[in-house]
């Protein structure tokens, strides 16, 4: 007699995390982890720390929201994120129910919206439906208490008479609001469209539209952040939620954000007493936060996929106590210095924008490297407008001027590229919606930041493996695999590839498993590149292999013996001095690879100033910086990357000064010319720079600077915010940041500007360091003396004066001979006060 077999569980090979936060409680967790697991699922608890998730042992996420560390990760590994409707779907109907449209990812606007057609059209009904399924909504055939929304020209139909007395709360709107929609790329308020008495049936373009709430814009207004962080752990209620937004983290502060020294210190205690922890080193940082998208420490940053924002972001984690990417809006991402290209020459005005919207476009314009003004005048390029209907659009559009919405000012930004005005979707209006509705849910192009920021400084390479960031060529490898050896599509060597054995091409293995059919991991993806680095050194043997056999007579397949050939005889053994070894064993591959060449390890990173004996002769410098490189010399460009500086004299470069915050062995170019016409590696000590004149007029003693920057340790203007004007910024920001300080352009304008606090000895008070400017909070501006840059002067002063401080500009001779010597005294900066 057979035996009827038990009914399989729903979820039975599901295993799963749920992310809580604002918009899915604790409870609701709960429920959905009782009904899951007693449907035969997995229950895997998730941190909210990326880098400790299970990725490998979940098969589905639930989640209200794509903005938690995890996402990325999840994607690349071809997890699915969906919603907690998905699972109430699943048990509804007894299967699994579709993921796309549960898909909580805010490009698919339409995630969420199940509808029906009434009385319209077939072929409007399919050009419906095509467009929502799209954009990841469903279609019902008829009324269930499923379908969200009824898409209807009256509500006199069988459908909107059926739903009534089903009781369904769907909501029956025209079809203009799909048609509207589609058209802009995102989901507007349904309620001018909704039956019965729609708006845009009944009301003119005229009639005036309040202006709408937009709670995403809350704290992401600005990419300054205010003077002072928006909470304090004083302030801290007990009976609020446990604040652990920065739990398992560690975070980097740049010396860009201009935080004095007790500033520093609140946010410091905020990100302890949020489970965090600050550091020091970019290697060791899982966050990093900064000002400008630039320097070695962001790249590096940005190409190990660890989360980098700014100072406002950091605020709103802080406030909020909720994590949220810092690319999720576009004001909590670093910004570029200078703007968008291309993007200064526009004269930018607003209208029919209001409140956090408002000043949310105000900043981005400022931003992107426009220019904003309140006022719309005839020399204005772009008016953007919320609606179609102002004064300002009639003036427009009589004097010529640019009318498009918000959209293509952040798309703009996001994508880095200034976008075509001729695109529909920037302009495009919907008669009685506001579309400031919609302001602030583009987010940023992160392929886009890959391909124009993530770019690998050539003075921020490292020649060795000793934690530093990789170099480009090292970073090729990682990022590109290298070609399958044995596929090859000639017949003999697929012959050849069955007779081969066990031996595979080093390919990365997918976190979902070893299907040879997966389609292979993308490398813009930041989960891609974190596993990738991991696993540079283990590839390594493998690729040496690969790259020893490509080179044998014959080619990869045919040409000769293979490491698990090792019984085999016939062929000539490779001579000693070729650095291969006979019979290599299999079980350690590590013993075929080829000695490399008798080049020395590195002992000196030389940083070259001055030298003329390169000069005009690139062929020359080549082979010769070869040369001093098989004598264990690297020439580096970057100034704090040198342990020793050439220089004829004691010349005042931006290198040479940038250099000193190093405290570097400091020789004459004669020690250079002596190794190369040796042949040999010199001692250093034997060619110490020494330049009595210079040491004499400059009022400092080299040897005695140098001892004062060993000790300064980088952090000689630790804790200042220096402003300098446009002319000489480029050249002494290096400079002040090699030292510790923070620099900042000041161009006529107090908007951004750093405020006071800053302390004046290093962060440290010391009872004896008595000045004519100790008691007061100075801020400072370098300056050359062109009459254009007198002019900033006087705004400058007005500044200062407005946030309560004396404002004192300086000739550019005080920071160079500060920064030469090595030491702050304020009195001396009384000698280099520029006066109107």
């Amino acid at each position: 007699m057979a035996v009827d077999s038990e009914p399989q569980a729903l979820f039975r090979d599901l295993s799963f995390c749920i992310v809580t936060g604002k918009t899915l409680s604790e409870d609701e967790s709960k429920r959905l982890t009782a009904l899951l697991v007693d449907n035969g699922a997995t229950y895997v608890p998730l941190s909210l720390d990326s880098s400790t998730v299970p990725l490998r042992e979940i098969t589905h996420i639930i989640s209200t929201t794509t903005d938690f560390p995890a996402y990325e990760g999840a994607c690349d590994a071809f997890i699915p994120v969906v919603k907690p409707e998905w699972v109430d779907v699943s048990v509804s109907r007894r299967r699994l129910a579709q993921v796309r449209p549960y898909n909580p990812d805010p490009r698919l606007f339409f995630s969420g919206v199940v509808i029906t057609c009434a009385d319209i059209p077939e072929g409007d009904k399919d050009a419906i439906m095509g467009g929502v399924v799209a954009m990841g909504g469903q279609y019902a055939i008829g009324v269930t208490k499923l379908v969200t929304h009824i898409v209807a020209l009256t509500e006199e139909n069988d459908m909107c008479r059926q739903a009534t007395r089903k009781g369904i709360k769907a909501k029956v709107v025209l079809p203009h609001w799909f048609d509207d929609c589609l058209k802009l790329g995102k989901k507007i308020d349904e309620k001018p469209y909704s039956l019965p008495g729609p708006e845009i049936g009944r009301l003119t373009l005229a009639d005036p539209i309040g202006i709408p709430p937009n709670p995403d814009l809350k704290g992401a207004v600005s990419a300054y952040p205010p003077d002072a962080p928006p909470i304090s752990i004083e302030s801290r209620s007990p009976f609020r939620q446990e604040f652990k937004v920065f739990e398992c983290r560690k975070i980097m502060l740049s010396a860009d954000l201009g935080l004095g020294s007790r500033l520093r210190g609140t946010v410091e205690d905020l990100i302890a007493s949020g489970g965090g922890s600050v550091t020091g080193s970019i290697h060791k940082a899982d966050i990093f936060v900064c000002q400008y998208r630039e320097g070695g420490d962001y790249t590096t940053a940005a190409r190990a996929g660890k989360e980098v924002g700014n100072l406002t972001w950091l605020y709103y984690l802080i406030t909020n106590n909720t994590w949220t990417s810092p690319m999720r809006r576009l004001l909590h991402y670093p910004i570029a210095r200078g703007g968008l290209p291309g993007f200064g020459k526009f004269k930018i005005t607003l209208s029919n924008y209001g409140g956090d919207a408002r000043l949310y476009l105000e900043n981005l314009v400022v931003a992107a490297g426009g220019q904003y003004t309140k006022n719309m005048k005839q020399d204005n390029t772009h008016l953007i407008t919320a609606r179609s209907y102002s004064e300002k659009c009639a003036a427009a559009q009589e004097w010529g001027i640019h009318m498009v919405n918000h959209l293509w000012l952040e798309e703009s930004y996001a994508k880095w590229q200034i976008q075509s005005l001729t695109n529909p979707r920037y302009t495009h209006f919907p008669h009685r919606t506001n579309l400031g509705e919609v302001a602030g849910q583009t987010q940023i192009d992160r392929k886009a930041l890959e391909k124009i920021f993530y770019t690998v400084d050539q003075d921020m390479t490292s020649d060795d493996d000793g934690g530093n960031p990789l170099n480009e060529v090292e970073m090729r490898q990682v990022l590109a695999a290298p070609p399958d050896p044995f596929n090859t599509p000639t017949h003999k060597g697929r012959k050849a590839q069955k007779k081969s054995g066990p031996l595979k091409t080093p390919t990365s293995n997918r976190l979902t498993g070893h299907n040879e059919n997966e389609p292979p991991s993308t490398t813009s993806s930041r989960g891609a590149k974190e596993r990738a680095v991991a696993r540079l050194h283990d590839l390594a043997p493998d690729i040496a292999l690969y790259e020893k056999e490509k080179k044998r007579v014959g080619g990869v397949v045919r040409g000769g013996r293979r490491s698990a050939d090792t019984g085999l005889g016939g062929g000539k053994k490779r001579s000693p001095d070729r650095g291969e070894q006979d019979g290599p064993d299999i079980d350690n591959p590590r013993q075929s690879k080829k000695a490399k060449s008798s080049r020395p390890p590195v002992t000196v990173r030389l940083l070259l100033t001055g030298y003329k004996r390169w000069v005009n002769s690139p062929k020359m410098e080549d082979e010769e910086r070869k040369r001093l490189r098989d004598l264990g010399i690297l020439c580096t460009l970057n100034p704090l990357d040198c342990t020793h500086l050439a220089a004829p004299s004691l010349v005042r470069t931006q290198k040479f000064v940038s250099a000193m915050a190093v405290a570097p062995v400091v020789v004459s170019t004669h020690w250079v010319d002596a190794c190369l016409d040796k042949g040999r590696l010199l001692p250093p000590e034997d060619f110490l720079l020494e330049d009595t004149e210079r040491e004499t007029l400059l009022g400092f003693r080299l040897s005695d600077a140098l001892k004062r920057a060993e000790k300064n340790n980088r952090r000689l203007l630790a804790g200042e915010t220096i402003y300098c004007t446009p002319n000489v910024h480029e050249t002494y920001k290096i400079i002040i940041e090699a030292n510790g300080g923070c620099c900042l352009m000041f161009r006529g304008s107090s908007r951004g500007g750093a405020g006071p606090g800053t302390s004046k000895t290093n962060g440290e008070t010391n009872a004896d360091d008595e000045s004519d400017w100790g008691d007061n909070d100075d801020m400072l501006l370098v300056s050359s003396e062109t009459s254009e840059e007198k002019n900033l002067w006087t705004a400058f002063e007005r500044m200062a004066a407005s946030k309560h401080c004396e404002g004192r500009v300086l000739r550019t001779e005080w920071l160079l001979h500060v920064v030469m010597k090595q030491e702050l005294q304020w009195e001396e900066a009384e000698r280099f006060l520029l006066s109107h």
